[in-house]
């Protein structure tokens, strides 16, 4: 299916207190204001928040299942956090195509994460090959 400017995709997920164990198993980062309680208590945040790699992987899943879809590889991310994610919130990811180079299947996507009061919490842009 070839691309065309304008073209969206969106996924939503719930981030749990699963998720987040999960993700700092898997990545190592095991900074206290992601897993302890009393000590993120303590921060800005007054509360647990998530990774906000674990938020950023949302654009990932997009672009390997949706959009472009599967065999789609990464070239470049670029991320801007906004606001923290919380356990509990759930996050919808999007992402918009802006600029498609057919002659060489390089995509440039508008990427995005708003929580569930559509607080912008995430702000970005991909450059992936597409199949």
């Amino acid at each position: 299916m070839p691309l065309n400017i304008g073209d969206t995709a969106s996924r939503s997920k719930t981030i749990t207190h699963e998720d987040v164990l999960a993700f700092a198993q898997a990545s190592g980062d095991t900074n206290p204001v992601h897993l302890d309680d009393a000590y993120a208590a303590s921060t800005r945040f007054g509360r647990r928040i998530a990774h906000g790699m674990l938020t950023g992987s949302l654009i990932s899943a997009i672009l390997g299942n949706d959009l472009p879809g599967p065999g789609t590889v990464y070239l470049g991310q670029e991320f801007k956090f906004k606001a923290p994610v919380f356990i509990g919130d759930t996050v919808t990811a999007t992402v918009a195509v802006v600029n498609y180079r057919p002659d060489k299947r390089i995509a440039t996507l508008r990427t995005t994460c708003t929580n569930q009061d559509g607080v912008l919490v995430l702000e970005g842009e991909a450059v992936v090959m597409t199949p």
